[in-house]
């Protein structure tokens, strides 16, 4: 599941909306909606983003976070560390190889150091 889909499943669940009936109301596929909220659709677009937040009736603060939760959303990320060092393309391949085996817990600490190299 991506954090956009995992957002979306969490929107239909409490206003009690199917995903039959959302995809209908937004002219996609029941399977189109499905394969969406588990990741096994890539970033929604834009244009569809924006219809989820209509027909949530999104404003303001949380159609940001949503937007933001939908680009943070593709379940196949590709790092080109061309012209990086080799530890930097060791690390991106080490991480590839390794990230289906790390818990939430080692997620969040490797997010804290990326977040903190971020704000510097």
């Amino acid at each position: 599941m991506t954090p956009f889909g995992q957002a979306v499943r969490r929107l239909r669940a409490e206003r009690r909306i199917s995903q039959k009936k959302m995809a209908y109301d937004l002219g996609v596929s029941p399977a189109y909606l499905s394969a969406l909220e588990h990741g096994h659709r890539g970033r929604p677009s834009w244009e569809f983003v924006q219809k989820v937040l209509g027909y949530f009736n999104i404003i303001w603060d949380e159609a940001e976070e949503l937007q933001r939760l939908a680009l943070a959303s593709n379940p196949r990320v590709e790092i080109d560390t061309s012209g990086m060092t080799p530890a930097a393309t060791a690390f991106a391949n080490r991480l590839a190889l390794i990230i289906r085996q790390l818990d939430d817990e080692a997620i969040a600490r490797l997010d804290a150091i990326i977040n903190e190299a971020d704000d510097n």
